[in-house]
C-alpha cells in the first residue's frame, strides 16, 4: 500500500460521511427531531464518533405515522407494475453505490470491507426479487364444492407497517422488509438501530431518489426505542410490525402488539447447531464452519453456536479449524487486509468473553484465542472451545460472538437430541454424504431452516424464519410478500342474467 492510499481512504471516508442526509425523514423531507435532541454514532473499530443523528421522541413517530398513514391510500392504489419499477431503480441504483454503502456498513458495524460488499449484493437481491414479486399477487375464483356459491378471493396491503431492525446487518436487515412492503404496497415507519442508523439514512435517500413517493417510507431514529416506538403500537392507524432482534424484546413488542391485534413478524433469537457426521467431508465441514461461524464477527442469527462432532473426527476437525483460526488476523474492517473486525460493543464483547470464562470454568479446554485484547476498539479474537459442559450457558445461550464450542457425540440420533436440546429454532447445519440422514435432519431438526454440506443458507428466494422462540412468520422468497396482505373473500351468489 501506497504513503499515498491511507488518506485517500481517509479523506473518502470523511467525504462519504458528510454526504449523509442529516434529521428524520418524515413525509419526504428531512426534518429535525422535535426536541432537537442528536446522539453520536461510533466506529467500533476506535471507539471514536463518526457521525450523530437526530434523536426522535415519541412525537416524532407519531408524526411518521400520520405521514404514512397519509399516503397509504394512494399508494396501495398504484398499479403492481408502478411499485415493481420503483423497486427496479433501486435495485439498480444501489448496485451503482454499492461501494459507499459498504463503506459506511463497515464504518458503523466494523465488518470487512469484503463482507460489507457481500451485504450489499444481498441486500440489493431483496429489491429485484420483490420487483419480481410485486405483479404476483393473485388471488382466485372458485365455484363452491357444492355449487351454491361462487369463491372470489382477493389480496389487499396490510397498511401502515412499522419495521424494526438490527444493528447486525444494517442495509440487507432493511431490504428485507422494505422491499415486500413496497411490494405489497405498504406505507412504513422504519426504526433502525441505534448503534448503527447511518446506513438507513443513505437508503431512505436513495428510495427517495428510486421515486417512492413521499410518506411511504418514513425513517425514525432514536436512542429512546421503548419510549418512542411503544405509542406506535397502541395506535389504531398502524396494521403490523415486523422485527429482527432478540427473544426477549420480541416478547415485549408481541405483548405490546397484542392489545391491537397487530400483524406481526418476528425474527429473533437463535443458538444453531452445526452436526458434523463421520461420513462428512471434512475440509468442506471445516470450510462451511468457517462461513457459518465467523460470518459478520460471529454476530448473526444464523451463526452457527454449537457443533456436534462425530467422536471419530472431533480431534482432526479441531485441529483444522484451528489452523483455519489461527491464521486470521483482527483489523478495522475499512482495511482491505483484514478479515477479522471489531465486535459492535464494548458491553457486546464483554457478553461474549464472560461466556467463555464461565465455560472454562466449567471444564471446556480452551484451543484458541479467549482473551479482551489491549489496544482501542472493541475487537475479540476468533476462539475455540472443546468439551463443553451441556449445562454451561455458552450450550444454551446465542453466543454471538466468533466463538466456536465443540463437543462430540456417538449416534445420528444423539447428535438430533443435541440439536433439538434449545428453545430456539431458527438456523441448523449439518455435513453428510448420506443422502437417506440428509432427509431424516430435514424432517428431524427442530428449526425453521437447515443447511445440508453449507455453511451459509440465506438467500433472497428462499424463506428465512425460525419456529419455537426463534419467531413468526418469513422472509424472502414467495412467502415474504403474504406476511404484508391481507385475504379477502366474496361468496357470490346465484344472479340472474338481466
Amino acid at each position: 500500500m501506497s504513503n499515498d492510499e491511507p488518506a485517500a481512504v481517509a479523506e473518502r471516508e470523511v467525504s462519504l460521511l458528510a454526504s449523509l442526509p442529516s434529521g428524520l425523514f418524515i413525509g419526504g423531507r428531512w426534518i429535525k427531531a422535535v426536541e432537537g435532541r442528536s446522539f453520536t454514532v461510533h466506529d467500533p473499530a476506535t471507539g471514536a464518533p463518526l457521525a450523530s443523528a437526530a434523536d426522535a421522541s415519541p412525537l416524532d413517530a407519531m408524526d411518521a405515522l400520520a405521514a404514512a398513514d397519509r399516503a397509504q391510500k394512494g399508494w396501495a392504489g398504484q398499479s403492481t407494475r408502478a411499485r415493481s419499477d420503483i423497486l427496479r431503480h433501486a435495485f439498480d441504483l444501489l448496485i451503482g453505490r454499492a461501494d459507499d454503502f459498504a463503506l459506511l456498513i463497515s464504518l458503523e458495524m466494523g465488518k470487512s470491507l469484503k463482507e460489507a460488499r457481500g451485504e450489499v449484493a444481498y441486500a440489493a437481491e431483496f429489491l429485484r426479487w420483490f420487483s419480481e414479486e410485486a405483479a404476483h399477487v393473485h388471488g382466485r375464483y372458485q365455484v363452491a364444492p357444492n355449487g351454491g356459491l361462487r369463491h372470489l378471493i382477493s389480496k389487499r396491503p396490510v397498511g401502515p407497517c412499522l419495521l424494526i431492525t438490527p444493528w447486525n446487518f444494517p442495509l440487507a436487515m432493511i431490504t428485507r422488509k422494505v422491499g415486500p412492503a413496497v411490494a405489497a404496497g405498504c406505507t412504513m415507519v422504519l426504526k433502525p438501530a441505534e448503534l448503527t442508523p447511518l446506513t438507513s439514512l443513505l437508503f431512505a435517500s436513495l428510495m427517495q431518489e428510486a421515486g417512492l413517493p413521499d410518506g411511504v417510507l418514513n425513517v425514525v431514529t432514536t436512542t429512546r426505542s421503548n419510549d418512542v416506538m411503544m405509542p406506535l403500537l397502541a395506535d389504531k392507524r398502524l396494521k403490523k410490525i415486523s422485527f429482527t432482534g432478540s427473544t426477549r424484546v420480541g416478547r415485549i413488542l408481541l405483548a405490546a402488539a397484542s392489545a391491537n391485534i397487530l400483524r406481526t413478524s418476528m425474527e429473533l433469537g437463535g443458538n444453531a447447531p452445526f452436526l458434523v457426521f463421520e461420513d462428512a467431508d471434512l475440509d468442506a465441514a471445516v470450510e462451511g464452519a468457517m462461513q457459518a461461524k465467523l460470518r459478520n464477527i460471529g454476530q448473526a442469527c444464523t451463526a452457527a453456536n454449537r457443533f456436534y462432532v462425530h467422536e471419530t473426527l472431533a480431534a482432526e476437525f479441531t485441529r483444522r479449524l484451528h489452523a483455519k483460526f489461527s491464521s486470521l488476523r483482527m483489523g478495522c474492517g475499512t482495511d482491505e487486509d483484514d478479515v477479522v473486525g471489531p465486535m459492535i460493543s464494548g458491553k457486546a464483547r464483554e457478553d461474549v468473553h464472560r461466556l467463555v470464562t464461565e465455560a472454562i470454568e466449567d471444564g471446556a479446554t480452551l484451543i484458541i484465542g479467549g482473551f479482551v485484547p489491549d489496544g482501542p476498539g472493541y475487537f475479540y479474537p476468533p476462539t475455540i472451545l472443546c468439551d463443553i459442559n451441556p449445562a454451561s450457558r455458552i450450550a444454551s445461550e446465542e453466543i454471538f460472538g466468533p466463538v466456536a464450542a465443540i463437543s462430540r457425540f456417538a449416534s445420528e440420533q444423539e447428535a438430533i437430541e443435541q440439536a433439538n436440546a434449545t428453545e430456539y429454532g431458527l438456523a441448523s447445519y449439518a455435513y453428510t454424504r448420506d443422502l437417506s440422514r440428509a432427509l431424516r435432519l430435514q424432517e428431524q431438526i427442530e428449526a425453521g431452516m437447515l443447511g445440508i454440506n453449507t455453511g451459509l443458507i440465506s438467500d433472497p428466494a428462499a424463506p428465512f424464519g425460525g419456529i419455537k422462540h426463534s419467531g413468526i412468520g418469513s422472509e424472502g422468497g414467495v412467502e415474504g410478500i403474504e406476511e404484508y396482505l391481507t385475504t379477502h373473500y366474496a361468496g357470490i351468489g346465484q344472479m340472474e342474467v338481466a
